[in-house]
């Protein structure tokens, strides 16, 4: 097992907490908080479920739920500290913040929020992302924080006039922990068009959005400051040390990096920084985002550009839904089972599904299933309506009913990189993939070869996600800065031996393109689920 992948035992005595680097991530169900050494090795961690809430059609956290999660996140890792090294969390060598991408946080001049956080999930946007795609000439999704900004804008909404900030997830509670209104550049590539040196947001499309709408702002006022992995973004307040411990164990002082996204830090978990790689994160979200050799100033409907947290371009195939499905026919087994009076921990459960799922091919299944709990901009749906149906002939059964569900995964992404491979002349050398889905072995590695027919590499750390991503990019502001990013990364991911890469067979990569051609001609039927139903 690599040193990277497992809570390491090493007595209290040779952990230098000044030598150490905390990484924490708001995800979508999970707020995950992880400290390293240098090596990379995880010395605690902690975790708080959280759900978003739909409220009078908006997904959103509320602000309770932001600090309340984030302290007991924190609180869960320092836990884990004292039980494994008898020692209390006093301090650290550096802190990242990361969060479910983009979204929109409007903030007054005192800081207070002027609405409810409206996380990526939200399909509201649709008018307003594609005046702005045809103002900039570039894809600008929903999910972008500008997006949303430019329908607060020209809907009239109150608070507009009042904006003094705006921000995501991951830079409100950096701002919280710093006074620093900053993004690393990843993550400010999906508020706002990164320019084509990667170091800072388009001049000329900031002056195209002031020109288009009438405020008593600029929109370079309001956006954060863009910064680079490496450099300085503030240092942990008191008031940013309560904010995290309310116990006062915390002392301020430490330094931190700039705040990124779940793309960014998914990037630095699977080493794929470089050009002509690439990654994929599947949780509640699906994206795949292939770091390019230049700039692609192309506007394909399907496809973001967005940057690595070096400011490298990046094109992303971003699917809205993925696992949230899935998960609640999990659920349902585990009730079942429950009711029989046998319960299953849901890990092995889950082995126990997928490992059915292996069992047959989609065409002697004969069912097909669409995943769609929200909308996806991605194949044009502005609602979802999760959805399995089964041919009358088919001989239905649990292998055939969960290899439908695992195929839905990564469908929608799948057909975002098909059109993305269609319209330009990238190249993909690697491709690397992390999420919690990946803690079954094999079997939905297997798919997803299958889906892009690119071999597919999961490491070790895979399901350690982005809190780990985020720690690492924690520790290189303090401990590698004289090295590129990318270099450093290597020689951390590199310890993991036991990474495994699958390649799909021609029969499977056949299998799978039949199953996205289905999936894709009946997206029709969610239009009229969600008008039925």
């Amino acid at each position: 097992m690599s040193q990277t992948a497992t809570t390491s035992t090493v007595s209290s005595s040779s952990v230098d907490l000044s030598r150490t680097a905390l990484g924490i991530e708001l995800g979508s169900t999970r707020i995950k908080a992880v400290l390293i050494d240098p090596a990379g090795t995880v010395l605690a961690s902690g975790a708080h479920d959280w759900q978003s809430s739909l409220v009078e059609g908006v997904w959103t956290y509320s602000l309770e739920e932001i600090v309340t999660g984030l302290q007991s996140a924190y609180a869960d890792l320092a836990k884990d500290l004292e039980r494994t090294h008898g020692l209390p969390l006093t301090t650290t060598g550096a802190i990242g913040v990361s969060g479910m991408m983009h979204g929109y946080v409007p903030l007054d001049a005192d800081g207070h929020l002027l609405t409810a956080f409206r996380t990526w999930r939200n399909t509201i946007t649709a008018d307003s992302a594609a005046t702005l795609s045809d103002l900039f000439g570039l894809n600008i999704p929903q999910r972008w924080t500008v997006s949303h900004l430019h329908r607060a804008v020209t809907t009239g909404e109150e608070h507009v006039t009042r904006i003094d900030k705006v921000t995501t997830l991951a830079g409100y509670i950096h701002w919280r922990l710093t006074g620093h209104h900053v993004l690393g550049v990843g993550e400010a590539s999906g508020v706002f068009p990164i320019a084509p040196d990667g170091t800072s947001f388009d001049p000329t499309m900031l002056t195209a959005f002031d020109q288009a709408v009438t405020v008593p702002w600029s929109l370079a006022h309001v956006l954060p400051a863009v910064a680079l992995a490496g450099q300085d973004a503030g240092t942990l307040t008191p008031d940013g040390a309560a904010l995290l411990d309310p116990t006062g164990t915390l002392q301020p002082g430490v330094p931190l990096c700039p705040p990124e996204g779940d793309a960014g830090t998914g990037m630095v978990a699977t080493g794929a920084l470089r050009p002509r790689t690439g990654n994929v994160s599947a949780g509640t979200s699906a994206f795949a985002m292939i770091v390019l050799d230049k700039p692609l100033r192309t506007l394909i409907p399907e496809i973001d550009l967005v940057a690595t947290p070096t400011g490298h371009p990046v094109a992303m195939a971003h699917a809205n839904n993925c696992t949230s499905d899935l998960n609640a026919w999990v659920e349902v087994f585990s009730q079942f089972a429950t009711a029989l009076g046998h319960p299953v921990d849901r890990g092995p459960l889950f082995d126990l599904l997928l490992t059915a799922a292996d069992t047959t091919t989609m065409d002697q299944a004969g069912t097909m299933s669409y995943n769609f709990l929200s909308g996806d901009a991605l194949v044009g749906l502005n609602e979802g309506r999760p959805l399995t149906m089964r041919r009358p002939d088919a001989t239905f059964g649990l292998a055939g009913l969960m290899r439908s569900h695992l195929f839905a995964l990564f469908a929608s992404m799948a057909h975002g990189v098909q059109i993305l491979r269609r319209t330009t002349d990238i190249s993909i050398d690697t491709m690397h993939a992390h999420g919690g889905i990946f803690k079954t072995p094999r079997i939905p590695q297997q798919v997803l070869a299958a889906a892009f027919d690119t071999p597919v590499t999961v490491s070790t750390t895979a399901s350690e996600g982005g809190a780990w991503g985020m720690a690492l990019l924690a520790g290189y502001s303090q401990w590698a800065t004289d090295t590129p990013l990318e270099d450093w990364i290597d020689t951390i991911t590199s310890t993991d031996d036991q990474a495994l890469t699958l390649q799909a067979t021609p029969e499977q990569v056949t299998e799978y393109q039949h199953y996205l051609d289905h999936f894709v001609n009946g997206l029709p039927l969610q239009k009229t689920a969600v008008e039925v139903f």
